[in-house]
């Protein structure tokens, strides 16, 4: 089974932005405002959390999730994400998160082929739990509106072709 020694250090911080990355596809291809964004954003988070906690998870998946509770991988996490973000619009962070994910599956499947299919397959469930978090086109704090939105379901398909799922 694959760890953190398993890849370079550049490539491991492809995998620890993964998760974040498989939210912010979401909630840039349909923002939703202030509330939206914090039930999205929230949706990622807690995918690592129970990642180390669940006594089955991936052992891979578990590897980053407990690596990502220190402070130098959020760090590095953070910092290669404002790196690659750096005045996008949203429309580029979709494209450009979606495309860090295609890197990352292949990664994947070069580096850890026998962890690869849970960890994509974990990474689709961040994204349809983001795009699940919050309703689009709502009213008044997000009352009304459809669950997951058209743009939502199409870059969930984009993220899925991305990830060979």
């Amino acid at each position: 089974m694959a760890d953190k020694s398993s890849f370079t250090t550049d490539e491991w911080t492809q995998l620890l932005e993964s998760p974040m990355l498989a939210g912010m596809a979401i909630t840039a291809a349909d923002p939703s405002g202030l509330w939206g964004l914090l039930k999205e954003s929230y949706a990622g988070g807690s995918a690592l959390a129970k990642a180390i906690a669940d006594p089955g998870a991936n052992t891979l998946v578990k590897a980053l999730a407990n690596d990502f509770s220190t402070s130098e991988a959020r760090s590095a996490a953070r910092d290669s994400l404002k790196a690659k973000f750096a005045e996008s619009q949203p429309a580029d962070v979709k494209r450009k998160s979606v495309e860090a994910l295609r890197q990352v599956s292949v990664v994947l499947s070069t580096k850890a082929p026998a962890d690869a299919a849970a960890f994509k397959n974990w990474l689709c469930q961040i994204s349809q739990a983001t795009a699940e978090a919050a309703s689009e086109g709502g009213g008044l704090l997000g009352f009304g509106g459809v669950q997951v939105s058209e743009s939502e379901k199409a870059t969930l398909a984009e993220i899925s072709a991305a990830l060979g799922v």
